[in-house]
């Protein structure tokens, strides 16, 4: 049966496939964007089952008030798509104070606003899904995407937390994690100032690699939708859903090397513990 969808940051990369795909299927879909004459060319193709919002993340007061008009005007929304971020490179001493704060705006802040907005009204519908786009990047780390890391780990922890909190009111959430994918993230990627010092550091590694086309990029954008789309539409998806074999073998080994960790601190957690009790 076709459902509404409302997806953030659907003028490029994942946001976008996701549109035409749900488009292609004849769901109805509320798609947002700083610069919606983006999607022109999209809505003049499907002009009854796309409604384009104009919206940035990185501003609370607008997002709360296209919640509210967006669930004013459609009967139900089945799944929100909380989408929108993008990425930002350095050494955390080469970023600027701006650049913090507008990644965290937008990434960790905007997602949060975004959920909080829509909470009442999935509540008073009944329920529904969130999916919270997040990466690979939200369980592993890799040298100079720490504030991105900062965002999607923050992100995924939020998540956590609030779908216990609302699960009773039918409420659920999918946090998905892709790798490395085809997309245009790389293009969109904004990149702090070079510092000499951390040319030859894992950072300077990484930049370079970036830079020369070797960081290896795996994932199919397509594919990648597609698997959320199949999620989302499940009946009981996992709350996590890596996308990408990057992205599985990376967090698999994360999550073994963190177990091995705590497990090895067995005694001494347990020396922590008060004695009277």
């Amino acid at each position: 049966m076709p459902k509404t969808w409302f997806i953030t940051g659907a003028t490029s990369g994942l946001g976008l496939e996701m549109a035409q795909q749900l488009l292609a299927e004849n769901h109805k879909v509320i798609a947002t964007a700083r610069r919606p004459d983006a999607l022109t060319q999209l809505s003049q193709d499907h002009p009854a089952r796309l409604d384009v919002v104009q919206l940035d993340l990185a501003d609370p007061d607008g997002i709360a008030s296209a919640v509210d008009s967006v669930f004013g005007r459609n009967e139900r929304i089945d799944v929100i798509v909380s989408n929108a971020g993008y990425g930002l490179f350095g050494a955390a001493e080469e970023l600027t104070k701006a650049q913090i704060d507008r990644q965290i705006a937008t990434n960790l802040a905007g997602s949060i606003h975004l959920i909080r907005a829509a909470l009442p009204f999935l509540r008073r519908q009944g329920g529904g899904r969130i999916v919270q786009v997040s990466s690979e990047g939200g369980q592993i780390a890799y040298p100079g995407f720490s504030l991105y890391h900062a965002t999607k780990w923050g992100i995924e922890g939020f998540v956590e937390s609030v779908a216990q909190e609302v699960a009773p009111f039918g409420i659920d959430f999918i946090i998905a994690e892709p790798g490395p994918t085809g997309t245009n993230f790389g293009v969109n990627l904004v990149r702090a100032e070079r510092m000499d010092a951390y040319d030859e550091t894992p950072a300077g590694a990484v930049r370079r690699a970036i830079g020369d086309g070797s960081f290896e990029i795996k994932g199919d954008a397509a594919r990648t939708v597609a698997a959320i789309i199949s999620a989302a539409e499940s009946e009981t998806p996992p709350l996590r859903l890596a996308l990408g074999s990057t992205a599985y073998s990376s967090i698999s080994q994360a999550l073994s090397a963190r177990l091995d960790a705590v497990e090895a601190q067995r005694e001494v957690a347990n020396s922590a513990d008060r004695q009277d009790l």
